[in-house]
């Protein structure tokens, strides 16, 4: 079945009672209120028999996570033939088994912590191999990116109703196709990464958004993906776009109404929006307009 332009095959579930509890507290006035702040749980992943990582998640996509985080760290290999993927809820523990066998006791000792939220870590190999990657050609059409951004913030999110959570969508020209929310945006591309993996989706004509801030982390990770195009509502940090011109990937920052910054990959950007029809972010839809910010 054809995805309509208006249809994501997964999105956010702020109704989902297993991502948020409900808090009693006090206000600025001393009046007692109660709100839903966001759950974080504890997941252990396994490549075969070894431990490698314990992550913060919310946990709505523990076999997707697993995924993603050993292929961002290359630990999964893209031609790797995955002979199961096995989720113990009770333990909190996922276990992907792989045909081919594995040993990353010298790699697990090798880290290098990044700014990224709830402890990212990327492991130091991973930035010598953007010197051998190439991106695919591809473009980014302002109508796209317009239309693409108003879809994403008018989405109901679980950030919306509970704050302290980040997330990151893959799309296709102007179509959202999967909206991920985590603690930590690095868990939000992961299991994207993870979906991708699964579903043998290709990645040469996606466009990567996300609503934190444009990290090395973040180029790093969307790199290692294989898209082109990455897209923020938030700012930069310098060694992110420096990442972001080795590598030739599009990198596009403060893109809020009509109004963006691209500071790498510049190429690759259509301008075929009239500006004269495109609205100003209303405070309605401010993702930074929750009630409760983190």
């Amino acid at each position: 079945m054809e995805q309509r332009s208006d249809d994501y095959i997964i999105k956010p579930d702020p109704g989902d009672r297993r991502l948020t509890e409900r808090v009693a507290g006090i206000d600025h006035t001393g009046a007692r209120v109660e709100t839903s702040v966001t759950v974080e749980r504890a997941l252990t992943i396994f490549l075969n028999s070894q431990e490698i990582v314990t992550a913060m998640t919310i946990n709505d996509y523990p076999e997707y996570l697993a995924l993603g985080y050993l292929l961002n760290q290359h630990m999964l290999l893209p031609d790797d033939e995955v002979t199961g993927v096995d989720y113990d809820e009770e333990l909190s523990v996922v276990v992907v088994r792989t045909k081919r066998k594995t040993d990353y006791e010298k790699k697990l000792r090798k880290k290098v912590q990044t700014s990224g939220c709830a402890q990212g870590t990327v492991f130091g190999d991973l930035m010598e191999a953007l010197e051998t990657v190439s991106l695919p050609k591809a473009e980014l059409r302002t109508s796209w990116l317009y239309a693409l951004t108003h879809k994403i913030n008018t989405t109901p999110s679980l950030y919306l109703a509970a704050g302290a959570i980040h997330g990151c969508v893959l799309a296709k020209e102007d179509r959202p196709l999967v909206y991920m929310e985590d603690v930590g945006r690095h868990n939000a591309v992961d299991k994207i990464a993870g979906w991708m993996f699964k579903e043998k989706v290709p990645a040469d004509d996606k466009i990567f958004y996300t609503t934190g801030r444009l990290t090395s982390e973040m180029v790093i990770k969307t790199v290692r993906m294989g898209i082109p195009i990455l897209v923020s509502r938030s700012g930069f940090t310098a060694w992110g776009v420096e990442l972001a011109r080795k590598a030739n990937l599009t990198l596009i920052g403060r893109a809020r109404g009509k109004r963006f910054l691209a500071l790498a990959g510049e190429d690759r950007i259509v301008f075929d929006q009239d500006l004269s029809y495109v609205e100003e972010e209303s405070t309605k839809h401010r993702r930074k307009a929750a009630i409760y910010d983190d």
